[in-house]
C-alpha cells in the first residue's frame, strides 16, 4: 500500500506520508551486520481446535462501511469454525493505528494480528527491528504461495534484515487490491472522434487531439503533492523496463534515476506541465476538487486510482471507463498494490491461531465476501468482477496486471524519505520551479543515500 492515499480510498485510506519515529535503524543504513533477525516460529500447528480456549487480539483499520461489514462477517464465521477462539477486535483510523503499533511492537502488550503498511518506513522498519513474524512456515503449511500471485506477495516480502524489499521472507497477507490507471469519459472521446487508447502511443496522440480541440487533456489535483506520483508512475513504464522500476520503487540497490528512460519520462511530465495538459493550475487544485470537476465535464482523461471509481461512477454512470496500458517491455504494468496487509507481531501470544486467522480472512470464500460488500479482492478478481461498468474494467485490469504483468510499487515505498522527495520534486517540475534533470538528481541523491551507493 502506498503512503500516499486520500481519505476516501477504498482500501485502508488515510495513510499519509510520514516517517515513523522509530528507534530501529533504517533498512538502508548499512548496519545489516548488527540488525536483529526477524522472528520465525520454530514449529507450525494448524490444529487450532486442539489449542484450548484462546482470545485472539486483532488490531485493524477497516473502519469504513463495506470493509468493516466484510471483516465483521469473517470474524463471526471464524469464531463459528473455531468455537474455542474469541476475537477481541480493536478497529481505528489508519493514522491512529500506526501510532499505536509503533509504540506497541517494541513493548510486551502486543496484539496477535495487526495491519501494517508494507512500505519501508513501516513494515521495513519493523522487520529490521525483528518485530514481525516471518510467515514463511505458515505459507508452506497453508499453501499461500499457490493462493497469491508472486506480484502480490512481492509487496510483503523483505529479507530478514530488511535491506531487500520484494524478495525474501513473508511478513503479511493482504485481503484487497488496488490499481492506478487512466479514467476516461466515453462521450468525450466520441465527440473527439477517438477510440479508447490501447497503447501509450495512442494515449499520447489522444492527448494531443484533445488539446488541439480546446479540451483539457488530463485532470490532476496536485495541491498535496502526492497525486502526481499516480501520474508519473504509470508514465514511467512507457520509458523504463518494469524490473528497473521495481528496483527503484522498492529501494533496492542496482538501479538509477539518471538513465535515459527516467530522463525521458520526467521530460514528458515536464512538457505536460509547461504546455498546460493538466489545465492552468494543477498544483493549486485539491485532489477531491479535481476528480469532482472531471465528473462534471472538465477534461477528457483522469489518471488516478481504483478507489475513485465508486464516487465517480455515481455521477457519470456508464460514461466512465478505466484503462491500463502496456509498458516498454510489452507486458501490462502499472502502479498498484494491495490493501494494508495483516501481520503477526514477533511477540504475539498466539501465532498459530493468528496464522489460521490470516488463512481464513484471505480464503476463496473471504474473497467472495469482500466483493459482495463492494471491495476489490486481491485474489480471484476477474472471476468476482461485476458484470459491467467501470468496476468491471478495474477488476479485469487488476487481474491482468497482477497475474500476467507487474504491479509496479508506489514510488514512496523506496526510502523512508522518498515520499517527501518525490512529492516535492514532481510538484516543482510540474510548476516549472525546477527542471526535469534537477528533480531526477534529487531523486538519485535520496535513493543513493539509502542504498549506500
Amino acid at each position: 500500500m502506498p503512503l500516499f492515499r486520500p481519505a476516501l480510498r477504498v482500501l485502508g485510506g488515510g495513510a499519509l506520508a510520514g516517517v515513523l519515529a522509530l528507534t530501529a535503524c533504517a533498512p538502508g543504513d548499512n548496519s545489516t551486520s548488527s540488525a536483529p533477525t526477524a522472528s520465525s516460529p520454530s514449529a507450525v500447528s494448524t490444529d487450532i481446535s486442539a489449542l484450548g480456549d484462546v482470545e485472539l487480539v486483532v488490531w485493524d483499520q477497516e473502519v469504513r462501511g463495506s470493509q468493516n461489514e466484510a471483516l465483521e462477517a469473517l470474524n463471526a464465521a471464524f469464531e463459528d469454525t473455531y468455537p474455542n477462539v474469541t476475537i477481541k477486535r480493536t478497529s481505528q483510523a489508519t493514522d491512529d493505528l500506526k501510532q499505536q503499533v509503533t509504540l506497541a511492537l517494541g513493548g510486551t502488550d502486543v496484539p496477535d494480528i495487526v495491519q501494517v503498511n508494507n512500505a519501508r518506513g513501516d513494515m521495513g522498519q519493523f522487520v529490521s527491528a525483528g518485530q514481525l513474524t516471518d510467515l514463511t512456515g505458515y505459507a508452506e503449511a497453508y499453501g499461500w504461495t499457490d493462493r497469491f500471485t508472486d506480484s502480490v506477495l512481492s509487496k510483503v516480502r523483505y529479507s530478514s534484515d530488511a535491506t531487500t524489499f520484494g524478495d525474501g521472507n513473508l511478513y503479511g497477507l493482504p485481503q484487497t487490491g488496488e490499481i492506478v490507471g487512466i479514467f476516461y469519459s466515453q462521450s468525450k472521446l466520441h465527440a473527439l472522434g477517438l477510440e479508447a487508447p490501447t497503447s501509450w502511443d495512442e494515449y499520447l496522440t489522444a492527448l494531443d487531439t484533445a488539446m488541439e480541440a480546446g479540451e483539457q487533456p488530463m485532470v490532476l489535483g496536485n495541491l498535496d503533492k502526492w497525486p502526481a506520483l499516480h501520474v508519473f508512475g504509470p508514465l514511467q513504464s512507457n520509458f523504463v523496463v518494469a524490473d528497473d522500476i521495481v528496483a527503484l520503487g522498492m529501494g533496492n540497490a542496482g538501479s538509477t534515476w539518471l538513465d535515459d528512460g527516467n530522463t525521458a519520462a520526467m521530460e514528458q511530465f515536464e512538457t505536460w506541465g509547461s504546455e498546460g495538459y493538466f489545465g492552468s493550475s494543477p498544483n493549486g487544485t485539491d485532489y477531491d476538487a479535481a476528480w469532482t470537476a472531471f465528473t462534471k465535464g472538465t477534461g477528457v482523461f483522469l489518471p488516478g486510482g481504483s478507489w475513485l471509481a465508486t464516487d465517480m461512477e455515481a455521477v457519470m454512470g456508464d460514461d466512465l471507463h478505466f484503462i491500463t496500458l502496456a509498458g516498454l517491455d510489452g507486458q501490462v504494468v502499472t502502479t498498484g498494490g494491495t490493501g494494508i496487509p495483516f501481520s503477526i507481531p514477533a511477540k504475539a501470544e498466539n501465532p498459530d491461531v493468528a496464522a489460521a486467522y490470516l488463512d481464513f480472512i484471505t480464503s476463496d470464500e473471504a474473497m467472495k465476501m469482500i466483493a459482495d460488500n463492494g471491495g476489490m479482492p486481491v485474489n480471484d478478481t476477474a472471476e468476482l468482477a461485476p458484470a459491467d461498468g467501470v468496476q468491471n474494467d478495474i477488476f479485469t485490469a487488476f487481474a491482468t496486471v497482477s497475474e500476467t504483468g507487474t504491479l509496479l510499487p508506489y514510488l514512496d515505498y523506496a526510502t523512508p524519505t522518498f515520499s517527501d522527495t518525490a512529492g516535492q520534486g514532481l510538484q516543482e517540475v510540474l510548476g516549472g520551479q525546477r527542471s526535469a534533470q534537477q528533480v531526477l538528481e534529487a531523486f538519485e541523491d535520496d535513493y543513493s543515500a539509502f542504498v549506500g551507493s
